[in-house]
């Protein structure tokens, strides 16, 4: 029998008494201060602000057989330190994922050669955006060997377009019934999610 994909989802962390994460999937996380700190007591990768459970249910959807590792380097605000991403980084590649969605990045490249230095290290695939949704190139989804995401609005949910080896994705996440698209949580960390759950499900 072949063993489940491990996804770590860096991002808020996730509530998982939410309708739409199938919670007996999550494996304990942990939270990543900004100093690279670990942290991972009881409910440390808890999410406060919705972004990583929205983030993780637009995954489960499209791969409810993998198991989720949430890993939580947002706290107050959807921002986090180079460092607390790359600490991340190490931390879910210990942790045995064979696939990691970092909805986020930076746009200064003095970073990319730390970023480089993490993947070097990981025996992991990371998904992530290739630029920002103003367009300007973002790390570490710019570096070579990352599944690079980017964001069209007319791919159909549930589908990609791959155009000069980046897999463009819709920014819509799983849907809230009554509630119109554009009133959700939206955008580039959506397609990511997107596309880390059709290559978790072996469709791309």
């Amino acid at each position: 029998m072949t063993e489940p994909v491990c996804i770590a989802v860096i991002d808020s962390g996730v509530h998982p008494g939410h309708p739409h994460i199938v919670a007996e999937r999550l494996l304990p996380g942990a939270c990543v201060l900004p100093d690279g700190t670990i942290e991972q007591e009881e409910d440390a990768a808890l999410d406060r602000i919705g972004h990583g459970t929205a983030v993780t249910a637009a995954i489960q959807e499209l791969a409810p057989a993998a198991l989720i590792l949430p890993v939580r380097v947002f706290r107050d605000a959807l921002r986090a330190s180079p460092r607390a991403l790359i600490a991340a980084i190490d931390w879910a590649s210990g942790q045995g994922a064979s696939l990691i969605n970092l909805s986020l990045g930076t746009t200064n490249p003095a970073h990319a050669e730390h970023f480089a230095a993490a993947l070097a290290r990981s025996s992991a695939r990371l998904v992530a955006p290739r630029t920002t949704a103003e367009g300007d190139p973002c790390w570490p989804g710019m570096l070579p060997g990352v599944i690079a995401v980017g964001l069209d609005w007319d791919v159909p949910r549930g589908d990609v377009l791959m155009e000069a080896g980046v897999l463009y994705a819709s920014g819509y996440p799983r849907p809230i019934p009554g509630v119109a698209q554009q009133r959700n949580l939206h955008g580039i960390s959506f397609a990511t999610a997107q596309v880390t759950g059709l290559v978790a499900s072996g469709r791309i």
